[in-house]
């Protein structure tokens, strides 16, 4: 759809699918326009060596594309023996993202491993995977409370992503594929529901922006957070069956 004749201030349409597959301690399947990613949520009771000892929990991700989750065929990491450096930078992103509303003192010498896999990408997978990664993270969460894991829950409020870009002299929000390769601006960014920034990521393609143009970007996406954290808890805060 031309840029001109859509709504610029409102995120494309979501679906969110909870506990999507059987076996991990949370999973969702995240649909915000065309893009459609899989995350799901493990639960492990060990942690990485630097935290053995100090009684805090942590969490981790990771993050990849499908091959044909693009218009042509992408090659699996394991066929090419190395990482792709999109994927890992993303991956750490997410992992940012969500450790920043974790108390990860009370996780205790649990970890908790997100892994994000698009399915199908129309722009925007970087922040569909923190918001999905949430909604993962809060039913593994969950699980812990449920079977005694922990006791206390470490999430300390509401988390989504979401991008804001500036085509000619409009900004967007929620970029689609082909709104997000005309942009001069392309900016990411995760908030927390208290409008607390946890991440902006932002780069100019064509001309640099301004400070203004930058708070007035900041604003729009927190317009998309606050729709789309609506919509997280209209999902997560149902009673989930076990």
């Amino acid at each position: 759809m031309p840029v001109e004749w859509r709504d610029k201030t409102s995120i494309r349409p979501v679906k969110i699918h909870r506990g999507y597959l059987k076996d991990p301690e949370g999973s969702v399947l995240f649909e915000i326009g065309n893009t459609k990613v899989l995350c799901t949520a493990t639960v492990q009771d060990r942690v990485p060596n630097f935290l053995k000892g100090t009684g805090e929990g942590w969490l981790t991700a990771e993050y990849a594309l499908l091959p044909r989750s693009t218009p042509k065929r992408n090659v699996r990491e394991g066929r090419t023996g190395r990482y792709d450096a999109r994927s890992v930078e993303i991956s750490r992103m997410i992992g940012r993202a969500l450790r920043g509303v974790l108390d990860l003192t009370k996780l205790k010498d649990y970890s908790i491993i997100i892994d994000c896999d698009v399915l199908q990408a129309d722009g925007g997978t970087r922040t569909a995977s923190i918001t999905a990664g949430f909604c993962a993270l809060y039913d593994a969460i969950q699980f812990m409370l449920r079977n005694g894991l922990i006791k206390e829950n470490p999430i300390k409020e509401f988390l989504a992503a979401i991008s804001v870009g500036k085509v000619g002299n409009d900004l967007l929000l929620d970029l689609s594929y082909e709104e997000d390769f005309q942009a001069e601006v392309d900016l990411n960014v995760a908030m927390t529901e208290s409008k607390r920034i946890v991440e902006i990521q932002g780069t100019a393609e064509k001309n640099p922006f301004t400070p203004d143009e930058l708070n007035q970007m900041v604003e729009l996406a927190w317009q998309g957070v606050k729709q789309l954290i609506t919509i997280q808890k209209e999902t997560l805060l149902k009673p989930q069956e076990i």
